[in-house]
Parts: structure tokens; sequence; C-alpha cells
């Protein structure tokens, strides 16, 4: 496989970046596939562990964190050259392009330029601070602007790719995943949500959206199955509501599966 040349990460980035201790990149071949409910969640429940946490979100064109987390139509201050991220729950800071906007549902019309240039001020100009772990939230797919976030962010531990059972959401990660691979990035693992929905009335599992495509993927690419996410309508209503489900419902089949996801990152990572 052909590795590509990773370009320099600017010393502005790499200087403000310094006190931040791991980096954790949260990825997807597509949309609609759970990724930055994944990404918010993961990152509350290393707060909750006693870690000082963060999630940047540089979703620029579909910037969710904020409404994930209660953050909603929240704006950040300025100290000089230095934008201030907002607190969310259990003092996680966060920043998002949504947090700039005028209004939360107002579009992002930008060409690839000024994208980047806000990704850029986004690691160059906000003051993290000391902080143990960042989870950074990607744009869905494999373009050009993956490309250039992940050149642009110092040492990343690793990629964490989420998915579904469905077959073509896996033939995306399988895309995602060879994209991380040719920049010689770690990948964690895959992460497959909404592998089961288990009935509230009658506790039945289903397999809605079939399964065991994302195992033979990860095993084909020599990568961790990091564990399954079932389909639960009470994340949705809590996501919704801009309540991590981590916190709102800790005994549910959702956050018993999450907290073993947690473990093995932050095992891996050595960040516990």
């Amino acid at each position: 496989m052909i590795v590509m040349a990773k370009s320099p990460v600017p010393p502005e980035v790499v200087e403000n970046m310094k006190g931040i201790k791991h980096k954790i990149v949260i990825l997807s071949g597509k949309g609609g596939v759970g990724k930055t409910t994944v990404a918010a969640n993961l990152a509350v429940s290393f707060a909750h562990e006693g870690k000082a946490a963060g999630v940047l979100d540089v979703d620029i064109y579909g910037p969710n964190i904020p409404k994930l987390l209660g953050l909603e139509g929240k704006h950040p201050t300025a100290e000089g050259n230095f934008i201030n991220p907002i607190l969310g729950p259990l003092g996680v800071k966060v920043m998002s392009m949504a947090f700039l906007l005028r209004n939360d549902d107002d579009a992002v019309a930008w060409r690839g330029p000024m994208v980047a240039k806000a990704i850029s001020q986004f690691l160059s100009n906000v003051n993290w601070g000391s902080l143990d772990v960042l989870v950074v939230d990607l744009p869905p797919g494999t373009g050009d602007e993956i490309l250039s976030i992940l050149q642009s962010i110092p040492d990343i531990d690793g990629v964490v790719i989420v998915v579904t059972p469905q077959e073509v959401a896996v033939l995306d990660a399988r895309r995602a995943i060879q994209l991380v691979e040719k920049m010689g990035i770690r990948i964690l693992g895959i992460v497959e949500n909404m592998a089961e929905f288990v009935c509230p009335k009658c506790g039945e599992s289903y397999k809605i959206f079939g399964e065991g495509a994302a195992r033979k993927a990860a095993k084909e690419y020599g990568i961790e199955h990091l564990g399954t996410l079932p389909l639960d309508p009470r994340v949705i209503t809590l996501s919704d509501n801009g309540t991590p489900f981590v916190l709102a419902d800790p005994d549910s089949k959702a956050s018993r599966a999450f907290a073993v996801l947690v473990k093995k990152l932050a095992t891996k990572t050595k960040l516990m």
C-alpha cells in the first residue's frame, strides 16, 4: 500500500494543541450512521471518568454537536486572537461552527478555501488549554476535506470508524478505512451502531439492518471490531433534547455497551 506523504502541521497549530495529551478522531464513510452521537457521548464519558475532555466539531456544513449537548444558541467569547470554547456537560470544552452562526439553522454556503480557513482557526485559535483528550468529529465521507483535516491535526492517537450494519454503509466504511491507512494514521477500530433493535414492549431483539458485514470488514483489514450499539428510541429522544444518553440513562443496554467501548479506547490510547 502506498502511504501518502503527510504535510507538516503548521507550527501555530502544534503550539496551540501542545496541552492536549490525546486526540481521537471519529469518522464515517457516509452520513446518518450516528457518528456525531458517538463523538459527543464519548467526550462526556471520558469527562465522567474524571478526565479533562473536549470535543471539536469540524463538520462545517452540518455542525450538530451543540444540539446533542444542549448548547444550541450559545456563542463563544474571545480573548485577543483566541476563542474560548463553550463549556458543556461535566465541563467538556466544545467548539463548533454552529456557535459562530447567527441562527442555529443558518446554512454555511462556503467554498473549500473558506472551510479550510475555519478549520485552521479551530485548531490554532481556540483556547483549549490542558486536556487529557480531545474528540474530533469529522464530516462524513472520504473527500478532500477529510484529507486536509487529518493532515492538520498533530499527533492523532487514532481514528474510530462508525458504521451501521447495512452493506452500503460498510462499503463506504471500507473507503474510509483505506483513506486513513494510506495516510499512515492508526485505526483504533470499528464501532457498529444501530446493530439491533430491542422492542421496548416485548424485549425481542431484531437485526433490522442485517449483520456480519462490519465484522467481516474489520477482519479483512486487520482492525478491531470495538463493539455494537443498539438502536434505542430513547437515545434519539435524549439526543434531540440535548442530553447525553450515557448520563441520562446509564443502565440502558446502549449505555452499558458504550461503557465497554470507552474502556477499550482508553486502553488503546493509554488514556486510563
